[in-house]
């Protein structure tokens, strides 16, 4: 039982990508996102924060942004929302836009900054149980041996494992959210430049 923990341990501990050693998830990190990757329409960089002076946008950001929100009521708010002129449906776009990229590149960067620290917390639970395995081990090898010292050690060492396997299990689900984040900013970005196309 024990050879197989520490196996599973050294087995966990190496990141995908050695320049992020917190990063644990399969995918690459990518700290932030680019507007270009998202949006081909009118550019945005003299809208700035505007969209949150206007709270008619700043609530439909919210409301598009939010996950409970289902994808297609919100892809169908989107393109209704941009109406009126061309000039106005430009301004319009850019402004929904500009609050949808903000809002959701920084609700992903809370996501990978928890996933990162969740990663730490891990690495420091993986160290515990090592040394915990390290006591057992000369627990287990004294001349005299402390039967309820073994034990309770034994217990912990159970303990932790699981609580460790349980997180890594976990882990793959939240590794995931990132990415969900960007399909969603991607699928509310088309349909807001369908509307101006």
């Amino acid at each position: 039982g024990l050879a197989a923990i520490a196996l599973g341990l050294a087995g966990a501990a190496h990141a995908a990508d050695p320049r992020h050693p917190d990063w644990p998830c399969q995918q690459i990190m990518v700290p932030s996102l680019s507007v270009a990757a998202f949006w081909t329409s009118p550019p945005i960089d003299d809208v700035g924060d505007a969209w949150k002076n206007d709270s008619t946008i700043n609530d439909l950001v919210l409301h598009l942004a939010a996950r409970r929100t289902p994808l297609e009521e919100a892809e169908k708010a989107a393109a209704g929302f941009i109406a009126g002129t061309t000039a106005e449906k430009q301004q319009k776009a850019k402004l929904l836009f500009a609050g949808l990229f903000a809002t959701l590149n920084s609700e992903r960067g809370q996501v990978m900054d928890d996933i990162e620290r969740f990663s730490r917390r891990q690495q420091q639970l993986r160290e515990k149980i090592r040394t915990e395995l390290t006591d057992l081990r000369v627990h287990e090898d004294a001349p005299t041996q402390d039967a309820a010292a073994v034990d309770k050690l034994g217990n912990q060492v159970a303990w932790d494992t699981r609580i460790f396997d349980e997180r890594r299990y976990t882990i793959s689900y939240v590794c995931e959210v990132p990415a969900t984040i960007e399909r969603r900013l991607f699928a509310l970005a088309r349909a807001i430049q369908q509307v101006l196309d």
